[in-house]
């Protein structure tokens, strides 16, 4: 639609243009035609010399007003594609996060994980101590010790043995409980008869 107004807007100014310089070459004309027979007046003369200037000056307006449609439709342009280049990069562009590990933290979830990774024959003890030593707490921290995590090992980055994220894992922190139970005591029923008695273990 733009270019059909253009295009018609200069034809129209074109045409306006010619008639105008048409008249003013007749009034120019017109004189120098008659001077054959009649002495061209200072009025005609003045009248002629006008017109022509209103016909350079129509002409300066038609350049001036082209120009500025075409800066105006330039900077339109410029407007449209800008949102386009400042777009942000696509989802595809972007570096892939690897998102953090979510571990189970609930007491209630953490015991039920620990229940797949103790022995069946071994799992009342196994339970008996956790409960008493962090009630399943995967974070708890003995204010006066120190110790860490469901089977308050001290300190806690023993279990740093077990893996890395011992800290929050809860898998982890039973791995490495298990493990200490078995080799210290040979087993969590023979360490949670020594807990009975020392209330330690």
């Amino acid at each position: 639609m733009r270019l059909t107004f253009k295009t018609g807007l200069r034809r129209s100014t074109a045409a306006a243009l010619t008639a105008v310089g048409m008249a003013s070459a007749a009034v120019v004309a017109a004189p120098a035609t008659a001077s054959a027979a009649t002495p061209v007046s200072a009025h005609d003369a003045h009248v002629a010399h006008l017109a022509h200037l209103h016909h350079l000056h129509v002409l300066h307006v038609a350049h001036l007003n082209a120009q500025a449609r075409a800066a105006a439709d330039t900077a339109s342009r410029s407007t449209e594609r800008a949102p386009l280049a400042q777009a942000a990069p696509s989802v595809e562009a972007a570096p892939s996060l690897q998102a953090a590990p979510s571990f189970p933290t609930a007491p209630t979830a953490v015991r039920e994980l620990a229940r797949t990774m103790v022995p069946a024959d071994q799992w009342a003890s196994f339970d008996s101590i956790i409960k008493h030593e962090s009630d399943w707490d995967v974070h708890a921290v003995n204010a006066s010790s120190g110790a860490y995590g469901l089977c308050q090992a001290l300190p806690g980055t023993k279990m740093a043995s077990a893996g890395a994220d011992w800290r929050d894992n809860p898998a982890t922190q039973i791995k490495w409980a298990l493990s200490y139970m078995n080799d210290r005591y040979g087993s969590p029923n023979a360490a949670w008869a020594f807990w009975q008695t020392h209330h330690w273990y």
